[in-house]
């Protein structure tokens, strides 16, 4: 923290015991840093600073964004040392090592570089946005997979993985067999500081999967970041059966097993927060994939209010659920957002008056106050025959994970008609397909309008990057062919990322999720009796007010939070 530094600044005016105080409520723990949120929140500019400080302490100022670090330099300072210190070697020159350094109150410490290089230290300043930057690149979870990666390839480089893994701050893996951690084909250190390395990278940036996929002639770790799957290392060949053992022995599953698929968990504690993930292990035609996903119950937000619903959507969604009895459907692809939206009506339904229970497969994340059970086939507990057990608990609302086949459509249909609010999933593309799919099951259309109350199709977006925004400029016939309404004509805000290093230069960061919810009206029904084409009952919600899916994503994009192309893109035509 730079506290000290804080300090410095009020004392010398250039910002406010007021602004500092602020800074302090707004931080989330104790370690968090107070300069950095004021430059954060532009109490304080950043080049202003930079120039003050340079003037003050009399040392050169660098653009650190511009310059390119040896990989050797990196390796003369242990990195628990330059993490502690908050300096950053750059080069060395005769008998003189260079630093970075951000925060320059922190100098009274470099004794302690000299004293471990055996070099004179001679130090230079920089902003604390390039610094960070450069701490992420050099000494980040990337970085430590690019060391491990290169002790994989060449065996007498073991030393330089281990050190790098334990730079990993407050990352800690539980349940993980000790006599494990031994040499794995004589390249265990390595394999740990890899396979550590590429779950720290996922939570850095939050990646939601990560695929350690066997090939014919090579092997490689792909994470998916906000709905796009990007490659993060190629390891070699030869090294594929130690990476997926560490992965099978972390996650507890049988390493001497490879002909059929496997599920497990790893528990990791990384920056003060418990991290799941879940663990899938799949033999291929060149060996066993393992696909993890993870679970951060720190980012799942349960509030209604913020998942992403308009005002009439959001209305027609709580009318759905607050109901005393029916069923409640959400559609969408895998990795659209559905457990989130499910797990946040849970949350607004939770109360101690009533009985909450599920059935899920797997359970993703534990809830205080709901009786939560996993399916397990192996032992005859279906999802069907999780319900009927709990219709038997005396429940108010029962989620069941995902209706799949006639037998658990008809239980939740039969709970839904006898008192219940049933909650769950299915897949389909839009939310009046639903309709079609229960019905296919083999479920009667007069059992389907008599049961369901709302259904909800969803997908995930990627948002534009905040740091490297712009407008977009088009005319206006290019934007009348699109099919904005005249009144998001008047508000138009397009915009597109132009790609930096904050999101990877893909020009997004992070999702935004966009909804369609069909409120199932006598009309509509009456329609679903009559035998009508989907397409017309399809028609007929529009007619009546329900905003598609591909309405919702031009409305995204035109505010701005998401592009045309990713709003055109995710969404099908009416």
């Amino acid at each position: 923290m730079s506290r000290q530094l804080a300090e410095v600044l009020i004392k010398d005016r250039l910002i406010t015991q007021a602004q500092l105080d602020a800074a302090l409520a707004t931080m989330k723990d104790k370690t968090s840093d107070p300069v950095r949120v004021m430059i954060a929140s532009r109490a304080i500019s950043e080049n202003k600073l930079l120039e003050y400080l340079s003037r003050k302490y009399s040392l050169h100022s660098i653009n650190l964004s511009k310059f390119e670090i040896d990989k050797k330099v990196t390796t003369l300072i242990p990195v628990d040392l330059v993490r502690d210190l908050q300096i950053l070697p750059l080069q060395t020159k005769n008998s003189s090592i260079v630093v970075a350094v951000a925060d320059p109150t922190r100098l009274s410490a470099i004794d302690k570089v000299r004293l471990v290089t055996k070099l004179s230290v001679e130090a230079v300043l920089t902003t604390f946005s390039a610094f960070d930057e450069a701490m992420g690149k050099y000494y980040g979870a990337s970085a430590v997979i690019s060391s491990a990666v290169s002790a994989l390839g060449i065996k007498d480089k073991l030393d330089g993985g281990k050190k790098q893994s334990e730079g990993l701050e407050n990352f800690q893996v539980y349940d993980v067999d000790s006599s494990y951690d031994q040499k794995i084909e004589g390249q265990g250190e390595a394999v740990i500081a890899f396979v550590n390395g590429i779950l720290a990278e996922c939570i850095r940036r939050n990646a939601s999967d990560i695929h350690v996929e066997p090939y014919e002639k090579r092997f490689r770790v792909r994470m998916r970041i906000d709905g796009s799957m990007i490659e993060i290392a190629e390891v070699p060949l030869e090294m594929k059966r130690a990476v997926v053992a560490r992965l099978k022995i972390m996650s507890r599953m049988d390493i001497s097993e490879s002909r059929i698929p496997q599920d497990g968990r790893i528990k990791l504690k990384a920056g003060g927060k418990e991290i799941d993930f879940r663990v899938n292990s799949l033999p291929t035609l060149f060996g066993e994939k393992v696909v993890m996903r993870m679970l951060a119950s720190g980012n799942l937000a349960l509030d209604l209010g913020k998942l992403g619903f308009e005002t009439r959507q959001l209305e027609l969604f709580k009318k759905g659920i607050y109901a005393p009895n029916g069923l409640v459907l959400v559609t969408g692809p895998t990795g659209s957002g559905k457990t989130t939206t499910l797990y946040s009506a849970l949350a607004e339904l939770n109360v101690i008056t009533d009985n909450i229970s599920t059935a899920e497969d797997p359970v993703e994340y534990n809830l205080e106050g709901i009786n939560q059970t996993q399916v397990n086939k192996d032992v005859g507990l279906s999802f069907a025959a999780v319900l009927r057990a709990l219709l038997r608990q005396d429940p108010d609302t029962i989620l069941v994970g995902e209706i799949r086949d006639y037998e658990t459509a008809e239980v939740s249909i039969q709970a839904a008609l006898t008192g219940h609010l049933v909650l769950s999933t299915l897949h389909t593309n839009d939310a009046p397909s639903s309709i079609t799919r229960l019905m296919n099951m083999g479920v009667e259309p007069f059992l389907v309008t008599s049961s369901v109350n709302t259904i909800v199709a969803q997908r995930l977006l990627r948002r534009v990057c905040q740091k490297c925004k712009q407008p977009v400029k088009m005319s206006k016939e290019e934007i009348a062919k699109i099919g904005f309404s005249s009144l998001e004509l008047a508000s138009l805000n397009l915009l597109k990322g132009s790609g930096c290093t904050v999101c990877n230069n893909s020009g997004y960061k992070g999702r935004v999720a966009i909804y369609e919810v069909f409120d199932f009206t006598s009309a509509l029904k009456e329609m679903v009796l009559k035998g009508e084409s989907i397409i017309d009952i399809r028609k007929a919600a529009i007619a009546g007010g329900m905003k598609t899916l591909r309405m919702s994503a031009l409305t995204r994009a035109a505010d701005g939070s998401t592009t045309l192309e990713e709003a055109i893109g995710s969404t099908m035509e009416e």
